[in-house]
């Protein structure tokens, strides 16, 4: 169901005024608009390049062989419920290019080209799988994970995304278990080791008090994912508009739990589901 759209019925009606008509059924998505995907959270976008990491596997061990989309851009894809999916599979081919020598297997890109190995069999190894690889690399691994990455994934995910421009599938391969594992974790290391002081409120709620920060994943104020209590002082203590947070019990797709972040505590109000830390000290 995550590859493509997940088709809920089908019609077929043949009239005089329009034969052979096939009408499908499928789940609602949303187009996808890179530079609206560059103004949400990273972890938002994470999970899109993790799904299309699903995808390109598939695509590379389908049953029919590696199968390769020839128009890879992002007018193909919707996202349905923070996952990416394929819209159209008109263009999807599994015909490897054949060739008589290593230059017939010549593939040309607008940034850069690349010549894959002919085999035995007389096919560009490969090529399909590479073809993938890359429209993902161009289209969506170097926009999307660099961009406001957390400070401590930042290495591991240039060595992902060069590897993966490089036509390395090692480096992709390890986009899920590498950094969905340190995500998951603590992702601010803070450079001052010295913490403001906080008083814990349990059942209590800050309503009010709050200002804009980016990424945030409630657009009238500060609501931003941590690991535990100490990443949240920490986002804190990095922001001098803050003097208080409220946890919640939501949490996001990896289990990070949601955070409010408030400008001052004055007004207080009973909520058993939030526990609230207002700094006492600087």
């Amino acid at each position: 169901a995550w590859l493509c759209f997940q088709l809920y019925g089908y019609c077929y009606q043949d009239s005089n005024d329009i034969p052979d008509t096939l009408t499908t059924i499928t789940e609602l998505g949303s187009p996808l608009e890179m530079i609206q995907l560059l103004q949400t959270s990273w972890e938002d976008r994470f999970r899109i390049c993790l799904s299309l990491v699903r995808l390109l596997h598939y695509l590379a061990h389908s049953p029919l062989g590696s199968v390769t989309l020839l128009d890879f851009r992002p007018r193909q894809f919707v996202i349905v419920d923070g996952e990416l999916k394929v819209t159209d599979l008109d263009d999807a081919s599994v015909e490897e290019s054949s060739c008589t020598s290593n230059s017939d297997c010549f593939m040309e890109f607008p940034a850069r080209n690349f010549t894959l190995p002919c085999s035995v069999e007389g096919r560009c190894q490969s090529m399909n799988e590479k073809r993938n690889l890359y429209n993902a690399y161009r289209f969506f691994f170097t926009y999307l994970l660099p961009h406001s990455a957390p400070s401590s994934l930042r290495p591991l995910l240039d060595k992902i995304v060069n590897a993966t421009g490089n036509h390395n599938k090692c480096g992709n391969a390890n986009l899920s278990p590498s950094v969905n594992s340190e995500f998951t974790q603590k992702c601010v290391k803070s450079a001052n080791t010295h913490k403001s002081e906080y008083r814990r409120v349990p059942e209590a709620f800050i309503p009010d008090e709050n200002y804009r920060c980016w990424p945030s994943y409630h657009h009238k104020g500060c609501l931003l994912s941590v690991f535990d209590v100490n990443e949240a002082i920490e986002i804190c203590d990095s922001y001098s508009q803050c003097k208080a947070f409220v946890l919640t019990n939501q949490t996001t797709w990896t289990g990070r739990q949601l955070v409010f972040f408030k400008m001052a505590s004055n007004h207080i109000v009973p909520d058993p589901d939030k526990i609230t830390y207002v700094k006492v000290t600087d």
